[in-house]
């Protein structure tokens, strides 16, 4: 398991490999998939993020701009105008990490000035590759997500995710991102059309182990669960925790969760038996 330190804006890091990292989602959109609307002002987003963090929360990933397949396109400005006030605020709120989920670098640039550590990029760096230079320019850490929008992929979906994000870490080194600033995400539920094709990354996730550099897994409440369960997207925790633990055990370092109490249990409990395995203290 790819273990080190990951390096982030702000003169800040987190340490990788010991112990699974959580990250709350807080989408302060209107129409995100499951929590759309709940969160779209500042006062209820920082009740969420304060609730997130006591949970066990390490870093809180900021939207603007839901990401779910056929949601309407919004302008860079309204998602400045959605995501910088609660950024400003969550800087406010202890020493938490700042995540900002965007593919735009203009709003990668604005939301780490505002205090944001972390760009976290939906799009692999293949929408804007700009948003590459600016993680570059502030020393921001950087997610990399692969996604099969837009574009023919590979019909092995192993090969397909080491070609995408082989592509995006050419762009990013280009640019001057070092790699102890990258965590890749393979982009469960991101034009992954069917539960079997999710399942078949799952199952298969060690083999991104190959690329060298910490993983984020991003399964929360997404539609393959909800394939397996049949349960509606509100009520997916239980199955979101189940991936997490696989994925744990396969190698992933950081979980991208909406039920942040039930995964951080859930991830302990498969950190406690890797150390038992290990012999090592975790």
């Amino acid at each position: 398991m790819t273990a080190g330190r990951w390096q982030l804006a702000h003169g800040r890091h987190l340490e990788l490999g010991g112990k699974a990292v959580v990250v709350g989602i807080l989408n302060v959109t209107p129409d995100s998939f499951s929590d759309g609307g709940l969160f779209d002002a500042p006062e209820p987003a920082l009740v969420q993020a304060r609730r997130m963090i006591g949970e066990g929360a390490a870093v809180i990933d900021v939207g603007g701009e839901s990401t779910r397949p056929g949601a309407a396109a919004i302008s860079a400005s309204e998602e400045q105008a959605r995501i910088l006030p609660v950024i400003e605020a969550l800087t406010q709120v202890g020493d938490v990490l700042i995540s900002v989920d965007t593919y735009r670098a203009d709003t990668a640039r604005l939301a780490v000035k505002a205090g944001a550590h972390i760009v976290n990029d939906v799009w692999g760096l293949q929408r804007e590759p700009d948003i590459a230079r600016v993680a570059a320019e502030t020393g921001a850490g950087l997610v990399i997500m692969h996604t099969g929008r837009d574009r023919d992929k590979l019909p092995d979906v192993i090969a397909d995710q080491l070609a995408f994000l082989g592509k995006s870490l050419e762009i990013g080194r280009g640019q001057g991102v070092a790699d102890d600033h990258v965590v890749l995400d393979p982009g469960f539920g991101f034009a992954k059309e069917t539960a079997e094709e999710n399942l078949d990354l799952m199952a298969r996730f060690a083999e991104l182990g190959a690329l060298g550099l910490p993983l984020m897994a991003g399964t929360s409440r997404k539609r393959f669960i909800g394939t397996v369960t049949g349960r509606d997207a509100a009520d997916r925790a239980a199955g979101t925790a189940a991936t997490s633990v696989i994925l744990r055990l396969k190698g992933a370092h950081l979980f991208r969760v909406h039920d942040v109490a039930i995964n951080v249990d859930a991830l302990a409990v498969a950190d406690a038996m890797l150390a038992r395995e290990t012999g090592s203290e975790r």
